[in-house]
Formats: structure tokens, C-alpha cells, sequence
């Protein structure tokens, strides 16, 4: 009875703990099209925000400060799905939760970007930094078009397949027997 030997046999083993992947990151819900995609948002977005950051001087300000709020705002927001879609808040919140987010989060973004770096380079002098600036707006402004663009194109494919054969009020074979076999 000393030292807990009475509880030995009745009591269950202890489970392991399910081995964690480092830093909870995986690749696993970003395969192909979708990993490039995102990356290379991320990657147009932190750039775009590195060289507004650099412009010094400005002649009406108003443009650069619309795209300084955007290209940023873009770089959180596609770095934060990258972040959902690469760890285990992928599982928690659910895959149809994190699909809808970034259905809808990705035009939004993309179409605040497209303003932002047309106002931008409509209000921008002639400096370089400037210039490459507005480019790679407009590249992740390309580049968050793309992914809605093929997510839209396989959705609308998948609700194409996903019909039934019988549309309409047709009446199959079997909705015209009885429920009941008369003998």
C-alpha cells in the first residue's frame, strides 16, 4: 500500500503527447500554385512597403501616405493567412473558416492595392525609389489577382462538376414506386 502500489494495475498508462512539428509550422495546407502565391504577395507587399519607406521627399504626400497604409496593411494581412495557413490555428479555427477569410481578404486587399498604387503613382514625382515603389504595388497587386483569380476558376469549377445529373422537377425511377409493396 506504500508509495501508491495499490493503483498501479487499474490505472491506465500515460499517453504520449502527440509529437510537435517545429514551431507548429507545416506546409501542409499550402501545396503548388497556392504556396507561391502567397509568398510572393508577401514578398511584393514588404517591398513595396521598404521602398515607400525610403522615399525622403514627397510634393503631395497625400498619395504616398494612402499607399504607406496599404502596402502595409497588405504585408500584415498576407503574412498573418500565411501564418493561419502554416501552423495548427489552420485545424483550430477550421479549413472552411480559413478558405472563406482568404476568398474574401484577398480581392479586398488586392482591389485596396490597386488604388493605392494608381493614386500613388498619379501623385509621385519622378524619383526612383518612388517608381519602384509603385511597381511592385502593382505586382502584388498582380499577384493577389492571381490567386483570386484561380481560386475563383476552381470554385466555380468544383459547383460546375458538383451538379446532380437530374436538375429540374424530373422525377427519377425510384421517386415513382410506393413506399409499400402491395403482394
Amino acid at each position: 500500500m506504500e508509495n501508491g502500489a495499490v493503483y498501479n494495475e487499474t490505472t491506465e498508462p500515460e499517453a504520449k503527447a502527440p509529437r510537435r512539428r517545429p514551431f507548429g509550422c507545416t506546409l501542409r495546407h499550402l501545396r503548388g500554385w497556392r504556396l507561391a502565391v502567397k509568398v510572393f504577395q508577401t514578398i511584393f507587399s514588404f517591398v513595396a512597403v521598404v521602398c515607400e519607406e525610403i522615399v525622403d521627399h514627397c510634393i503631395t504626400c497625400s498619395g504616398l501616405y494612402l499607399f504607406e497604409f496599404t502596402s502595409c496593411s497588405a504585408f500584415l494581412l498576407s503574412l498573418l493567412i500565411l501564418y493561419v495557413y502554416c501552423t495548427d490555428l489552420y485545424e483550430s479555427l477550421g479549413e472552411d473558416k480559413v478558405q472563406k477569410l482568404n476568398f474574401w481578404a484577398v480581392p479586398v486587399i488586392g482591389a485596396c492595392f490597386l488604388l493605392a498604387s494608381i493614386v500613388f503613382s498619379a501623385t509621385s514625382s519622378d524619383s526612383a525609389v518612388e517608381s519602384a515603389a509603385c511597381v511592385f504595388g502593382f505586382f502584388a497587386t498582380l499577384a493577389f489577382a492571381a490567386e483570386f483569380g484561380i481560386e475563383f476558376y476552381l470554385r466555380r469549377k468544383q459547383n460546375i462538376s458538383g451538379c446532380p445529373e437530374n436538375p429540374g422537377n424530373t422525377p427519377s425511377a425510384t421517386e415513382n414506386q410506393p413506399l409499400n409493396k402491395l403482394s
